[in-house]
């Protein structure tokens, strides 16, 4: 049967500086002024058309992401969270992100912007490489990505998460590692890194760029990973790595199948209907315009068939490194967790996973090999 999880909500602003090489978010280089008064506005809004989605719950976390939010105002930042508040409770634990990017930020309003509410900012360094960055359309330079990391620590944030990329164009073991080393060394609780993709619709996919070769790539993950935990963080998902008791709240949220609501421009959510024992995805208008321009921002609304839940619950718990119980699969999906026997006991024989009792736990080997474990739930 289905039970409401923790409910989490993702605020989407959509302008940035301008729009990078890689990147195939829903973002849109700044033109003149941001509305950003008439787009708080709207985003309350937009949160008033969901609330029947709360269902008596408090709210988990907040997410406050991009393009690039710290272009912003705290002000305007506090206006959201406040007319936020006045919607929905929310937990007295709550984690508030917003991501930051050094280059945009003016560095003396961080401690505003926590004033104004945010608990945990996630900075955008990607590479701590001058060369890199350039190649990457980053308008920040490794002496303001350090000094936006020690800002953080300053205005007395819960955490901060510094977001690095590997595989970068042209580059080498030495300098992959030396990102890690710099990172490390600004002692940030948490560190996102994950390798450089090519995706669709992006100036790179056009041009793609000189990239590692796949036995460099290897040995910079292999290596990182290692790394990483010799310097204390421990990898919690497939691209997180966190002091103890710095895990972020939000994501894990994501990956355990719970749910969020989503507003902004294209922002998505998912939703659980415990009276109809129903699990519905929903998509908001994408453009600024025309978002700014609407009355009801819900641009799709989809139910999540029955037969479609396991997969779906696993293409996200499996992220995480943690022991998967049957009881969360039956609680997020509705379903008797005996559905995945057959293809549980396959992965086993084949050495990705372990069929406990009351859990599924993976391997080391499942852990490099997840799409061959959902290889098994895709009939």
């Amino acid at each position: 049967m289905l039970t409401l999880p923790p409910l989490s909500l993702y605020i989407h602003i959509p302008w940035c500086v301008q729009k990078c090489p890689y990147c195939d978010f829903n973002s849109h280089g700044q033109n003149g002024e941001l509305p950003q008064q008439q787009y708080v506005d709207a985003l309350l809004a937009d949160l008033a058309n969901d609330c029947s989605y709360i269902q008596g719950r408090k709210l988990h976390s907040i997410f406050i992401g991009g393009g690039t939010p710290s272009l912003f105002d705290a002000s305007q930042i506090k206006r959201l969270l406040d007319g936020v508040r006045e919607q929905i409770p929310f937990k007295e634990d709550i984690e508030i992100t917003m991501e930051a990017n050094p280059g945009t930020l003016e560095h003396d309003d961080f401690a505003d912007y926590r004033a104004a509410g945010v608990t945990r900012l996630s900075i955008g360094v990607q590479s701590f490489s001058s060369d890199k960055l350039n190649l990457l359309g980053r308008i920040h330079d490794k002496n303001e990505a350090e000094v936006a990391a020690m800002k953080a620590k300053q205005a007395n944030y819960n955490s901060f998460n510094l977001d690095l990329m590997h595989g970068l164009p042209n580059q080498s073991f030495d300098e992959a590692m030396s990102d890690i080393e710099t990172a490390a060394a600004l002692n940030p609780p948490h560190l996102s890194w994950y390798q450089l993709t090519i995706e669709p619709n992006t100036l790179f996919h056009s041009k793609p760029p000189q990239l590692p070769d796949d036995e460099d790539l290897w040995h910079i993950y292999e290596q990182g990973q290692k790394r990483l935990a010799e310097l204390g963080y421990q990898q919690y998902e497939i691209s997180a790595y966190a002091k103890p008791g710095y895990q972020c709240q939000h994501n894990l949220n994501y990956w355990q199948f719970g749910d969020y609501l989503g507003i902004g421009c294209g922002a998505h959510g998912k939703i659980t209907i415990e009276a109809e024992q129903r699990i519905y995805r929903t998509v908001k208008i994408k453009h600024p315009k025309g978002y700014l321009a609407a009355s009801d921002y819900l641009f799709e609304k989809t139910e999540v068939a029955e037969e479609d839940r396991p997969l779906e619950y696993l293409m996200n718990r499996l992220r995480l490194m943690s022991p998967i119980p049957k009881q969360e699969f039956e609680e997020r999906t509705g379903l008797a967790s005996t559905l995945l026997d057959k293809g549980m006991l396959q992965a086993q024989q084949k050495g990705l996973l372990l069929v406990e009792d009351q859990h599924w736990r993976l391997t080391s080997k499942g852990n490099m090999f997840v799409n061959e474990i959902l290889s098994q739930f895709c009939d």
